[in-house]
């Protein structure tokens, strides 16, 4: 298996990755536990940075040259649980380029399983050095306009 399968794919401007859901990931009832969406969408994020070129590690070594100290961190989530989703339940995590600034990017996530959104959520990363913004590396941020072009546009979830 490649990394690629296990990155998930890049389609219409938004990375789309499966995720099965095991019995770690549930609370006592056999329903999701809320943290593990923030964990999905985790992955979600940063696989859809990998296959946009941002392999994390040469992206460290490359950044702590010219920034050191430098981290990408959540600035704000704003996050809503629609319906829940169970063990063996098989989800998508959508994201999605909502807005590309400077030194930081908001991203538009979704939770998704046989289409219909179990979770909806807006994330701004931030893009820090030495405890204070800096503008995101220059390649990275024009990966992400470009894709943010791309992206076909979908009804509001609900």
């Amino acid at each position: 298996m490649t990394d690629r399968a296990l990155d998930g794919e890049i389609r219409g401007g938004r990375h789309l990755q499966a995720v099965r859901i095991y019995y770690e990931d549930t609370d006592f009832s056999g329903i999701v536990y809320h943290a593990s969406y923030l964990r999905f969408m985790e992955r979600g994020r940063t696989n859809y940075l990998r296959l946009l070129g941002a392999n994390h590690r040469a992206l460290f070594e490359q950044t702590q040259k010219e920034a050191p100290g430098f981290a990408f961190v959540v600035r704000r989530m704003a996050i809503e649980f629609l319906k829940p989703a169970r063990m063996d339940d098989v989800l998508e995590i959508v994201t999605e380029p909502a807005e590309v600034k400077g030194a930081s990017i908001s991203l538009h996530q979704q939770v998704m399983r046989d289409g219909e959104t179990l979770v909806d959520a807006v994330v701004q990363v931030a893009f820090v050095s030495d405890g204070r913004a800096r503008p995101i590396p220059k390649a990275l941020r024009a990966a992400m306009q470009a894709d943010q072009a791309a992206a076909v546009p979908r009804p509001a979830a609900r």
